[in-house]
């Protein structure tokens, strides 16, 4: 038995590893999504804020579903703000295809903000609900 699961990291799935291997790679999509070379594509003044404010919020909600409340689901929220900040850097270092923009990352924290704030409401339990 891992770490996590003796620890009791993970809520109380009827299929727990299977949610944290599809958040796991939820994260690993992003990733490899903020490095590749984005698609030639016209967006709104500052749509791709909204992108990244989805994206992290989306991820940060998905957290909700699958981490305990209190250190578990901390360490996912805290782990998802540090990786966003790091692609900002990682982009700006490592492709010549992207750059390194500041409110890129905010909008990265304010939707991990966002998406942690889903555990104060009635959906935070809806993946155990259900029967998968």
């Amino acid at each position: 038995m891992s770490a996590v699961a003796h620890t009791g990291a993970l809520k109380p799935l009827r299929k727990p590893w299977l949610w944290a291997g599809l958040w796991w790679l939820a994260v690993a999509l992003v990733v490899v999504l903020s490095l590749v070379p984005p698609p030639p594509m016209e967006l709104p003044r500052h749509g791709d804020k909204v992108e990244h404010l989805l994206a992290y919020a989306l991820l940060a909600a998905a957290a909700v579903q699958v981490w305990r409340p209190g250190r578990p689901l901390l360490l996912a929220g805290l782990g998802l703000v540090l990786m966003g900040v790091l692609l900002e850097f990682a982009q700006g270092a490592l492709t010549a295809t992207r750059q390194a923009d500041p409110a890129d990352a905010l909008a990265n924290t304010l939707g991990v903000l966002l998406g942690l704030l889903t555990v104060l409401t009635p959906w935070r339990d809806l993946l155990p609900r259900r029967p998968l």
